[in-house]
């Protein structure tokens, strides 16, 4: 989930104890990362349509990363 990746983000340990996260950190997260995804997908979705093909595949979502100037995340693919 989202929580369990920011919480990796976060120090275990410090003065006060283990970072925490405030509920409206989390929300915002959510969004954000709901908005990237649809941004993403739309770019992709767009590229299927044009090819005439009717689904979405992984090196769609990656070709899409490149073509929005995002070629950096494709490091983060296990099929890249």
């Amino acid at each position: 989930s989202v929580l369990t990746i920011m919480r990796k983000a976060l120090p275990n340990s410090g003065a006060q104890g283990p970072a925490r996260i405030a509920q409206d950190a989390k929300e915002c997260m959510q969004r954000c990362v709901g908005e990237f995804i649809s941004f993403v997908t739309s770019e992709a979705a767009e590229m299927v349509a044009k090819d005439k093909r009717t689904t979405v595949t992984g090196e769609d979502i990656l070709e899409a990363f490149e073509t929005l100037g995002l070629g950096n995340y494709k490091r983060y693919s296990k099929s890249s």
